[in-house]
């Protein structure tokens, strides 16, 4: 994907994936991100991403979010993404349906 090998663009990685990737390699539902546990901030720096927190503003607006969508991490990056005024790389169409920009 061309805009993330864009230096000119900022990439943010949400606390919220951390956290999604975590939960679901400790339950078996992701096995593959073994690799990834305990190293997750040192990939990003190497890859120059950027940390991005889970404010309290996050977190209410993530709770209000009208809508079927009940992925509490997709929740989430919809409501960072409304705020940060950012888009979204991700292959699940049905974050579209919060109004914010999705790239894939």
């Amino acid at each position: 994907m061309t805009c993330i090998c864009d230096e000119e663009n900022a990439i943010l990685v949400s606390a919220a994936s951390a956290w999604e990737i975590s939960t679901k390699w400790r339950l078996g539902k992701l096995p593959q991100a073994d690799g990834l546990i305990g190293a997750l901030g040192a990939i990003c720096r190497s890859q120059r991403f950027e940390p991005l927190a889970i404010t309290l503003a996050h977190a209410e607006c993530a709770g209000a979010l009208p809508g079927p969508h009940r992925d509490p991490f997709d929740r989430m990056l919809a409501a960072q993404a409304q705020i940060e005024a950012i888009p979204i790389i991700t292959n699940d169409r049905a974050i579209a349906g919060f109004g914010v920009r999705v790239l894939w």
